[in-house]
């Protein structure tokens, strides 16, 4: 007899705003740009994608295509969502030994 198991789904355990907003930061801290574009669509499904919709100017359909597995949504709609969630973004500058692995070519 098979064991009962459910689907596993990591928004269920952003239940918190600090949970939320670390798991974006150790994303965006990664460098990777799918990792951020992941972070964002679980934090957005943890809100409620129709309200994050709404608040970023998106129907639902477009924002569920933008963060999803597929998705290459632009800078700006990027922008839009994280303020949709409420926050901002910020920089500073690499701690001490650690360096870009990408170059950027002139």
């Amino acid at each position: 007899m098979m064991p009962k198991t459910t689907r596993f789904d990591a928004a269920d355990y952003l239940d918190t705003e600090e949970r939320q907003v670390a798991y974006i930061a150790a994303a965006l801290e990664s460098g990777d740009a799918n990792f951020v574009r992941d972070a964002l669509g679980l934090v957005a499904r943890a809100r409620g994608m129709g309200g994050i919709a709404k608040k970023a100017g998106l129907n639902r359909e477009s924002l569920y295509k933008a963060l999803g597995e597929t998705g290459n949504p632009e800078f700006g709609t990027v922008m839009r969502i994280v303020h949709a969630l409420g926050l901002t973004l910020s920089a500073r500058p690499v701690a001490s030994g650690q360096t870009s692995k990408r170059r950027r070519v002139a």
